[in-house]
């Protein structure tokens, strides 16, 4: 289907969250604007007419293509990762962000919903709370279970599923690889040697995969993740 409105896209390419819209637009194939917010100083004008939370992702769709900076009030905004996957997934049926099957899309949706449940927080007790490697590695096991054998998430093409997976995943592999975050310094690789092991021989497939996608090559840029990840403030070791 031939997309007839315009599509602006409010991001900041540190934000896993942000990764999930962004992967979805290059799968869909969708015509956007990327506007790149200043997540250490939003601009007023982006709380009080594009996201009232202040959060980034958020998207504009329909109404004149006008500059990011000044958004139609005939635009629909829309904000929250998982609401703009399903929103681009109704919008570019073919591309096939959710299944057909309903079983499956109700699968694709729970596989979703379980990453910000589970994952994320994994993710966040290891690299922000000082809490220990076990957290985090417990996370990904339970994650690792709910995958099937072989292919994706609900099947052998990636969904948002999986896009709601990726970025996540990545990071992990990522701030591990570089020693990055608030745990004592040094045990970052000593917990990736760990979760390149056979323990985790599933998940490791598993993001091989993720990252062979031509949409995931369109939009990771690791030089510029290990940069803005080491200045990260959150991460300073005391």
């Amino acid at each position: 289907m031939a997309q007839k409105e315009q599509i602006t896209f409010y991001t900041h390419f540190y934000s896993p969250y942000c990764d999930r819209v962004h992967l979805a637009l290059e799968e869909v194939k969708a015509d956007y604007t990327v506007y790149t917010v200043d997540v250490m100083n939003k601009p007023k004008w982006y709380t009080e007419q594009i996201n009232p939370v202040g959060k980034i992702p958020a998207i504009t769709y329909g109404g004149p293509k006008v500059k990011p900076e000044e958004p139609s009030p005939e635009s629909c905004k829309l904000r929250e990762s998982l609401v703009i996957l399903e929103f681009l997934a109704d919008l570019f049926p073919e591309a096939g962000l959710l299944p057909t099957d309903p079983v499956l899309r109700a699968k694709a949706r729970l596989f979703a919903s379980d990453v910000d449940a589970h994952v994320f927080e994994g993710f966040k007790a290891y690299f922000f709370m000082r809490e220990p490697a076990s957290k985090l590695l417990d996370a990904l096991d339970r994650f690792q279970q709910q995958l099937p054998a072989r292919g994706f998430a609900v099947g052998d093409k990636w969904t948002l599923a999986d896009m709601a997976a990726a970025p996540f995943l990545v990071r992990t592999y990522l701030l591990l690889e570089h020693d990055l975050g608030v745990y004592p310094a040094g045990e970052g690789p000593k917990t990736l040697a760990l979760l390149r092991g056979e323990r985790f021989a599933r998940l490791n497939q598993y993001l091989a995969d993720l990252r062979a996608q031509p949409s995931f090559k369109a939009t990771w840029d690791e030089a510029a993740q290990v940069a803005i990840w080491k200045s990260n403030p959150m991460f300073k070791r005391e």
